[in-house]
């Protein structure tokens, strides 16, 4: 890392933390993908790799979990043009589909926007079909893989990379919301449906671990009582326990228990306090402060689990200042040091 100075300014050099860093020299590729056709109650999601991206320069490059933490290989792919603008037009659609869906009705909206909902539908499979061969040459090669979002639909084509590389794996999703919904409001890949695609399309996942989900339809919570696959950690039980006494290590460890070895993170930066992430698209009052999830995170690493991969999603950087960007580029750095931690550890 010739004339690179650990203690000093973050340079904007078009790297993620302004590491200098290649594709090629990375250890682990973080891919953005600027999508949020299908957000249903606020947009913005699309901006957010930008916004972290430059945000992202404001760190110090120290972390007390990761010994040498500035000397991580980590790279971050250019954010895509062609793909934004495609996002903007199925954005342009949608708005008025969505519209039309609260004023009329699900059913109604469909039929008056077949073609506006086929044209967005197909092109969210091409981005998702993108992102898994895209994917799937990376870890070919030996990296770690990891997404940067855009709304929560946008990791189903790394988690299918995934589900062809291990024979078994498990999804520790953080969320306010359980996800599970089948084609919501006539999207067939909708953020609401991101573990439901996820259950449906990857055969090796044998556990979807959700942690913090306060805000849920019947349908959902049904299905996460009689899936063997999935175990949900409702925000109510957890603080339930906890006004009961007990300890948050000890409901880290029953969460734990239900994880394979093998372990992709989902982190919706809604599963944290929304004081934290305010603009994000569907903000739930709960939730977590962010050290309480980086403690259960690195327990992980305690615990013997091999992270294979991971996606942040739903940051929204709103109208003014920087603080949703803030907190994301501070997630995303506790990810890439719990990441490298793991590596280091497994070498």
């Amino acid at each position: 890392m010739t004339n690179f100075d650990p203690n000093g300014v973050g340079i904007a050099n078009g790297n993620i933390f302004g590491f200098p860093c290649t594709e090629e020299e990375a250890t682990l590729v973080i891919i953005p993908v600027p999508w949020d056709a299908t957000a249903s109650y606020g947009k913005g999601t699309s901006k957010g790799p930008e916004a972290i991206l430059n945000a992202s320069t404001q760190l110090d490059f120290f972390h007390p979990k990761l010994n040498r933490a500035y000397d991580t290989k980590v790279f971050m792919a250019p954010i895509s043009k062609e793909w934004e603008e495609i996002n903007d037009t199925c954005c342009k659609m949608s708005i008025d589909y969505l519209a039309l869906v609260e004023s009329e009705g699900e059913l109604s909206a469909q039929d008056k926007f077949k073609e506006e909902l086929s044209y967005i539908n197909k092109a969210h499979l091409a981005l998702k079909d993108h992102l898994k061969e895209r994917a799937t040459k990376l870890l070919n090669q030996g990296k770690i893989v990891a997404v940067l979002g855009g709304e929560h639909s946008t990791p189903l084509g790394l988690l299918q990379a995934l589900n062809e590389k291990y024979t078994d794996f498990g999804i520790l999703q953080i969320d306010a919301h359980a996800d599970l919904r089948d084609a919501y409001e006539g999207f067939e890949q909708s953020h609401a449906s991101i573990m439901f695609n996820a259950l449906k399309t990857c055969g090796n996942l044998s556990k979807i671990v959700q942690v913090g989900v306060r805000d849920v339809s019947e349908n959902e919570f049904e299905l996460s009582k009689s899936d063997p696959r999935i175990h949900t950690f409702y925000d109510w039980d957890l603080k339930e326990a906890h006004y009961l006494g007990k300890t948050w290590a000890d409901q880290v460890k029953d969460i734990i228990k239900q994880l394979p070895k093998n372990i992709y993170i989902s982190f919706d930066i809604d599963g944290l306090n929304p004081e934290l992430c305010p603009n994000t698209g569907t903000p739930v009052a709960g939730g977590f402060e962010l050290e309480a999830l980086n403690f259960m995170l690195f327990s992980l690493i305690d615990a013997g689990k091999n992270i294979i991969g991971f996606d942040l999603n739903e940051v929204s950087p709103g109208e003014k200042g920087d603080w949703d960007a803030n907190v994301g580029a501070r997630v995303l750095w506790n990810l890439v040091c719990l990441t490298e931690k793991n590596r280091k550890e497994n070498d």
